[in-house]
């Protein structure tokens, strides 16, 4: 199978992947067709793919013959993809049943499935880790019998493990170093039916870990709505479910934030069809049949509009905002969201550095976003080693640099910072403050150097004006944290007022004028420090040299932000005019590219294809033999071949990981050289 990437925000990804019936886009949901019972044409309401039991089919004498004689499209009435179950679920119900896993492959291959799936052992959450092994090793020994059962049929198999995270890693890990097509992560749906969601993200987590990021993750069982943004948050792709007429026998409705039961309701919920036509009480008069029917076709238009939702909202780069949002609305969701801080390093592995939208904080789990995980980790490529004397302001009108509040300070001893921290009108340090080291302290980033003001997502973020407890505590600490190396410090009485309380602000000392600096941020320290940020520690310098006179800087004539620096009339770099970010030239990339050392800020790629990309033309995947393995999405890297020689630059279109781990789609959009590099 030929799994690519179109879109991507935190671990979701928007893909295409391609079968006899059809292409896929995914995240997508599976409605769960009962080859027998089915009433409802899915397909009229959005479904592309379908997922039935081949187990059932098989047992059922009229149904095997009519499957094997016409097709599984055919027995179901449905012309799109369809995947086979292998009956692990009755196995999970029942204990045992009667065929064999080499028996069900051939199965699924004869009646034309599109994917079938091994016959796993769906070990269930809280066993005994004895257990748990022994059906796990059956379990991926299966897969290996369904590898070389299989003759030209997509194929599933199933990540199991139970609650065990390290099996369910090992398992992974195994299964995904064979040859399948999808990777479904099975056994989970007594855990949502408990509401363990907490534990959900780490059975989800886990697994990923493992299973290679160049192929489609099911989560098995998981059809309600709420749970679609968190898992596709999480890397899961597919979602498939019965819930839909499940709920409807029952008289429940589904909605992206919970379950609404029908006899409660004084109006329908939503604008679909069902809803827009008949009040509850024209559903409650029906018939039991004929109202399950039209309450399911409501919670099939509802899942497949939160699939678009969340589509879209990958495309946008807002796909965390409208996880929080949906995990709000349930506590042990909720819970789940908060587990997910503990795979921070996970989640910023392939997030990408910069995004079309601006960073919007809704509430402490923001704090958690890869984002800020990234902006922590790039604060350490900078340098403040050299100055003694540090400014911490508040946040004013964006960009910062040319909004700066010049108001009274006084001055304190902080406890807190341990250091001699001034904020008093009439205080007179005695000492020159203008090259003081200058900050923004504000949530949710905590800390924003003043020459990284125009740098995604810094200063394209928004967050309340009245902070909760842990914004507080988030700011505090990266104050204490970032403050320890200066001698001096000057903080302004915003700070104070926002983020301290009364009894943190002892006032002491003598009052006089401070002369504050006027807030001009230097371009050359500028384009030093979005260097190291951007490209590690020591780049500025690199590319800019010692001397700020021998470069030239323009800027744009509307916004004066910097649009390109010269040398010689030679272009150094651009600045992207969108997020800040550099855009190397031939010189910048030269420069780089001595300075750093490999891989650093490098994609390697095979020497066959060298003239490919001195020529500008775009890097594929299956080219790529190794990579920085800090590149992200959106990053501006160098492109180099196993010796070493940059051949070109360019701009990420997938992170390390997964440019080393896909064999079609485009890595690097390249930037043709203006001369032989």
């Amino acid at each position: 199978m030929n799994f690519e990437i179109k879109y991507k925000d935190a671990r979701a990804r928007i893909g295409t992947f391609s079968t006899k019936h059809g292409k896929i886009t995914t995240p997508t949901l599976m409605p769960v067709i009962h080859p027998k019972k089915q009433t409802i044409k899915v397909k009229d309401y959005g479904a592309k793919m379908v997922i039935t039991n081949s187990y059932i089919i098989n047992k059922d004498e009229e149904l095997k013959q009519k499957a094997l004689t016409e097709g599984v499209h055919e027995l179901i009435d449905f012309p799109g993809v369809i995947a086979t179950d292998s009956g692990s679920f009755q196995l999970s119900v029942y204990g045992d049943i009667d065929i064999t896993n080499k028996e069900v492959i051939q199965f699924q291959e004869a009646i034309g499935t599109d994917i079938g799936t091994s016959l796993d052992i769906p070990t269930p959450p809280y066993v005994r880790r004895e257990q748990a092994e022994n059906e796990l090793n059956t379990t991926i020994a299966r897969a290996h019998e369904a590898i070389e059962t299989r003759e030209h049929m997509l194929l599933n198999s199933v990540v199991q493990g139970s609650t065990f995270t390290d099996l369910r890693t090992m398992c992974a890990e195994d299964i995904g170093s064979m040859n399948f097509d999808i990777f479904p992560i099975g056994a989970v749906v007594p855990l949502m039916e408990q509401y363990k969601y907490a534990d959900l993200v780490d059975v989800v987590m886990s697994s990923m870990k493992g299973l290679p990021e160049s192929k489609p993750r099911h989560l098995m069982g998981a059809g309600h709505p709420m749970v679609f943004a968190l898992a596709v948050a999480m890397g899961c792709d597919l979602f498939d479910s019965a819930a839909y007429i499940l709920y409807a026998n029952n008289n429940r409705l589904m909605m992206p934030t919970g379950t609404l039961r029908l006899e409660n309701l004084i109006e329908m919920p939503c604008s679909c069809e069902v809803c827009t036509k008949y009040t509850p009480e024209d559903l409650l008069e029906m018939e039991h049949d004929q109202r399950a029917k039209l309450l399911a076709i409501h919670n099939l238009h509802i899942s497949f509009a939160e699939i678009r939702q969340i589509k879209q909202a990958i495309k946008d780069g807002t796909l965390m905002n409208l996880v929080e949002e949906r995990c709000a609305s349930h506590p042990f969701l909720l819970d789940g969201l908060r587990r997910l801080k503990e795979y921070n390093e996970d989640m910023e592995l392939l997030n990408p550095s910069s995004k079309e939208s601006a960073f919007f904080y809704t509430g402490p789990e923001s704090l958690n976003r890869p984002e800020i995980y990234h902006h922590q980790k790039r604060l350490n490529n900078l340098n403040f080693e050299d100055n003694d004397k540090l400014i911490i302001l508040p946040h004013s009108r964006k960009p910062y640099g040319k909004h700066i509040i010049r108001e009274s300070l006084h001055n304190k001893k902080d406890e807190k910072l341990n250091k001699t921290v001034f904020f008093s009108k009439d205080y007179n340090p005695g000492s020159d403050w203008s090259n003081a080291d200058i900050i923004i302290a504000d949530v949710p980033f905590g800390i924003i150097p003043l020459e990284l003001d125009e740098f995604y997502p810094l200063a394209q973020n928004e967050s309340p004006s009245i902070h909760d407890m842990n914004a507080i505590k988030f700011v505090q600490d990266s104050l204490k944290k970032f403050s320890k190396n200066y001698e001096e410090i000057l903080i302004h009485k915003g700070i104070i007022d926002r983020f301290y309380k009364e009894d943190e602000t002892d006032f002491l000392g003598v009052s006089s004028d401070i002369i504050l600096p006027t807030g001009k941020i230097d371009d050359f320290k500028r384009l030093n420090m979005v260097a190291d940020y951007q490209f590690g520690t020591g780049s500025g310098k690199a590319i800019f040299g010692d001397d700020p006179e021998k470069l030239e800087i323009e800027k744009s004539k509307k916004t004066k932000k910097i649009r390109s620096i010269k040398e010689d009339d030679e272009i150094v770099v651009n600045m992207r005019a969108n997020d800040g970010f550099l855009i190397l030239s031939d010189i910048g990339a030269k420069r780089l590219h001595k300075h750093s050392p490999s891989p650093k800020n490098r994609v390697i790629i095979n020497g066959e294809v060298a003239e490919f990309a001195r020529k500008g033309k775009s890097v594929f995947s299956k080219f790529v033999l190794d990579a920085d393995s800090d590149i992200r999405k959106n990053d501006e890297i160098l492109i180099v071949d196993q010796d070493d020689t940059l051949l070109s630059y360019g701009k990420s279109l997938l992170s390390s990981k997964e440019m080393l781990e896909f064999n079609i789609g485009s890595a690097v959009k390249t930037r043709k050289p203006k001369n032989e590099l």
